[in-house]
């Protein structure tokens, strides 16, 4: 199937890209971040190198970045009811 929007794995993986780049830009370390966010050391390394995480975990590291707001933008309500089932009825 072709599509002209990412793939899931382009989307996981771009997030990880500018994850590691805002985490930078704060000059905070790995493990300073995973310490202070509640996330295992080894649950953000792997984020970062393979764009796998937890929900959660990704939840509480936007927390610690005071971007958990960002996330409202996600499966808003008012969306056009019609173009979502246009979707699956194609």
């Amino acid at each position: 199937m072709y599509s002209l929007e990412p793939t899931p794995t382009e989307v996981s993986k771009a997030l990880a890209k500018k994850f590691r780049i805002v985490r930078k830009q704060l000059k905070l370390s790995q493990e300073e971040m995973a310490e202070r966010s509640g996330v295992s050391l080894g649950s953000l390394k792997r984020f970062e190198s393979s764009s796998k995480i937890s929900l959660e975990s990704l939840l509480k590291l936007m927390h610690l970045l005071g971007r958990l707001n960002e996330f409202d933008l996600i499966l808003r309500e008012n969306e056009n009811k019609d173009d979502i089932r246009k979707l699956f009825t194609q």
